[in-house]
């Protein structure tokens, strides 16, 4: 298919490649979690449903790539660790960050109703992630220590902090109260006000969970003569362990040692200072336009799963533009308008954007595993008779552009594609609909004019939807004035929503008409 003369704008994204011999670590955690937990009446100061929730999750990314090898979790927050030789999507930072913290987030909405059986899941739950290049396997070391340290350090503070606030005092309180207490002061405050010894409490709350592939032993059939026959297969297994980052325990499993490297010294302390200098978490430039756009991963075998219509499905479309408003409203003023088409949506940021410190990790993690979430969450409205078979994700990559001309361009861009590729599609599949084969379709369309071929197949394209044709633009409508009656008195109030429109943003026309939405402001 032929490049439009806006192909340019690809030339602004930034390779974000891990050099090997580098670990790769994905860090996440619950992005507003407090809310979450309030929303979901969690129980304080731990909820186990919500441990194991966290640990299916991580079991279940385990068991989609076969690139990660272990993961180390607690509270809302988990790490996983990829093999040392993987090329997971050539490594690249946005990639690898975005697929796992949007998968993680599929199935977690997929599965809260296993662990909440009782309790529908009100708000969609999102992360924040990061991705951490340790050079060596000392650093993993050092790093897998640090986090253990952090789940005893936060446990503790919490088993005192909601026992505080149960026996009556204020949350504010409860802070005044344990700052500056040192460990043997928590210790002791436990035993002495609460009658509580910490040791006793849940391992899975003190120590974390440390999920792990490892090779086991399996009977697999017998002989004739009743002798097992034994092999070795890879199992995934959950333990908590007071020290994950001694050799005595990562040493004795052997799979890890094959796929990492082996400890060869004991560390007891390690500073965060260290460990954080190796975290990937760039900031993007400043006073750029933001453009955070999102790929379904593996949708064209997503789509055949679920069967959607060919060459679109008006119902998955419309599925994506509710996804699309409802990330505009939950990171509203930032997020100004998104455009979309197929599985893919653009969401342009304000220029004057400062939202987490503009941190691609932060930015673009937060976007694809919000979007993620609505989109199982809201499955059924769009799809009654289908069941959401697997967990679908997407992801994600950050990119700045200086004017807003380029930012434009770059619309005018993705428009193009739109428009391209339903033509290609239209053709395509109507093709496979006289009976041709998929490949034959595509040696059929290679080199040729689309234009020409959509009359040949007799395909009236302009009375095509124009949501097929255009894609979606979702932004805030121009806010209005109304007046609100009340009691003895009247106000006049401001209001506007989000909007879906399906009309040409390459021409001057949509900026005359909507001139605040890229004003930079």
């Amino acid at each position: 298919m032929a490049n439009s003369k806006y192909e340019y704008v690809k030339s602004f994204e930034v390779e974000d490649e891990v050099m090997f011999p580098n670990l790769i670590v994905v860090w996440i955690n619950g992005r507003n979690f407090e809310r979450l937990s309030k929303i979901h009446d969690f129980e304080k100061p731990c909820d186990e449903k919500a441990l194991q929730l966290m640990n299916s999750c991580a079991v279940s990314v385990l068991q989609e790539y076969a690139d990660i090898v272990l993961a180390y979790g607690f509270s809302d927050e988990f790490s996983f660790v990829f093999k040392k030789s993987s090329k997971f999507y050539e490594r690249r930072t946005s990639k690898v960050l975005s697929i796992i913290t949007s998968f993680f987030a599929s199935v977690y909405v997929r599965k809260w109703s296993e662990f909440f059986p009782q309790q529908e899941l009100k708000d969609p739950p999102s992360f924040h992630g990061r991705v951490i290049s340790c050079p060596s396997i000392e650093v993993l070391q050092a790093y897998l220590l640090w986090r253990q340290n952090i789940c005893h350090v936060k446990n503790q503070y919490d088993q005192c902090f909601w026992r505080l606030v149960k026996r009556g005092m204020t949350e504010k309180e409860a802070q005044n109260y344990l700052q500056g207490a040192e460990k043997r002061d928590k210790n002791d405050l436990l035993f002495e006000e609460f009658n509580l010894n910490y040791t006793t409490l849940e391992p899975i709350s003190r120590q974390g969970s440390f999920v792990a592939k490892t090779a086991v032993e399996d009977i697999v059939k017998y002989k004739e003569n009743g002798d097992p026959i034994k092999r070795l297969r890879r199992k995934i297994i959950t333990v908590h362990s007071k020290k994950i980052a001694s050799k005595q325990f990562w040493n004795d499993k052997s799979t890890l040692v094959k796929e990492l490297g082996g400890f060869v010294e004991e560390i007891d302390n390690v500073k965060s200072e260290y460990v954080k200098c190796f975290e990937f978490d760039p900031k993007l430039m400043p006073f750029t336009w933001i453009v955070v756009r999102i790929d379904g991963c593996h949708f064209h075998k997503f789509s055949e799963t679920h069967e959607f219509v060919k060459p679109n499905d008006e119902r998955a479309l419309k599925l994506m533009n509710f996804c699309a408003m409802a990330v505009l409203g939950e990171f509203q003023p930032d997020v100004v308008f998104a455009y979309g088409v197929s599985d893919e949506y653009s969401f342009i940021f304000k220029q004057s954007t400062n939202l987490y410190q503009r941190k691609a990790s932060k930015i673009v993690s937060a976007i694809v595993s919000f979007f993620t979430s609505v989109y199982v969450m809201k499955w059924r409205d769009f799809f009654r008779e289908k069941e959401l078979k697997h967990p679908p994700s997407f992801d994600g990559r950050a990119v700045c552009y200086p004017s807003r001309e380029i930012l434009c361009d770059y619309l005018s861009w993705r428009q193009v594609d739109c428009h391209i590729n339903n033509q290609y599609n239209s053709c395509f599949w109507k093709l496979v609909s006289l009976g041709k084969s998929k490949k034959e379709a595509q040696n059929s369309l290679k080199g040729a004019q689309l234009q020409k071929r959509l009359e040949e197949l007799e395909i009236d394209y302009n009375s095509l939807p124009v949501m097929f044709r255009q894609g979606s633009s979702v932004f805030w409508n121009k806010e209005g004035k109304f007046l609100k009656h009340q009691e003895n008195e009247e106000s006049c109030e401001s209001h506007r929503n989000v909007i879906v429109e399906h009309c040409d943003i390459i021409g001057p026309r949509f900026r005359l008409e909507h001139p605040g939405i890229l004003d930079g402001k």
